[in-house]
């Protein structure tokens, strides 16, 4: 195995478990074994890749979920492998902590860019190069939202490899001073990584807590209340927004800033 091409037709059903003409020309990533578990509940479709770092399950439609796990190595990891596929668009649905007192828990956020503060993306593309998502696919996904009557925010993302910082004050007044709307583990990683290997990608984030106050810190407790509330419509706009894509046809993958 000479190339990245080698690696990753290798790898990724190593990691998946799916073979790669089983996935889907529009990919939609995720943290989380419920969101896959939900998906194929609705499409009647097998998960794949019980045991192995990474599941998924595909619809007849040609749409493909995949749980990739938790942190920005991980994210690199995936979107790494996905050249073997080539997928015409990904859409990234995560959960963030939300920084600023205008976002509430439940809201929905369409990051406009986020700040690589995870430093996977580092051995990718140098600092001074944004961390941008496809403006096309955004504008499908907000227009979804909407039809949903939903409200959302956009805003930059801070992402960060650091996962126990909430007691730290000197870091929150850091986030305070980039002016962020939330925080996350994968946002930026995605779209670098996205950027790199000329895939179509996006995020639409839920505010799943408020880490910048004590009340706020995500627990068992609250993130069941957050699970129950609004992961659903949270993966319905992504599964409606990416089949509409796939249905239309459009071109959504630009190669430069």
């Amino acid at each position: 195995m000479k190339t990245k091409l080698d690696i990753a037709k290798n790898w990724l059903p190593r990691y998946t478990g799916t073979q790669i003409d089983e996935f889907g020309d529009y990919l939609l990533l995720t943290n989380f074994h419920n969101y896959v578990t939900k998906f194929a509940e609705e499409f009647n479709c097998e998960i794949k890749g019980i045991g192995r770092p990474m599941q998924t399950a595909t619809n007849n439609n040609g749409l493909t979920i995949v749980n990739f796990g938790i942190g920005s190595p991980n994210a690199a990891t995936i979107m790494d492998l996905l050249v073997a596929r080539q997928p015409k668009g990904v859409l990234f649905l995560g959960k963030c902590g939300g920084i600023k007192h205008s976002t509430e828990i439940g809201h929905f956020i369409l990051p406009i860019a986020a700040i690589r503060g995870e430093g996977t993306s580092l051995d990718y593309l140098p600092a001074e190069v944004p961390a941008l998502p496809s403006f096309k696919l955004h504008k499908f996904i907000s227009d979804k939202i909407i039809e949903h009557k939903q409200e959302y925010r956009t805003g930059v993302i801070y992402t960060t490899n650091r996962r126990v910082w909430e007691w730290d004050d000197d870091f929150k007044n850091y986030l305070r001073k980039l002016s962020v709307i939330g925080i996350d583990m994968e946002t930026a990683t995605i779209f670098i990584t996205g950027h790199v290997n000329t895939i179509a990608r996006g995020a639409l984030l839920l505010v799943s807590d408020m880490p910048m106050i004590p009340e706020g810190i995500k627990t068992e407790e609250s993130d069941k209340r957050v699970n129950e509330a609004f992961v659903n419509l949270h993966l319905q706009i992504g599964i409606e927004a990416m089949t509409e894509i796939g249905i239309k046809g459009e071109q959504i993958k630009h190669f430069q800033y």
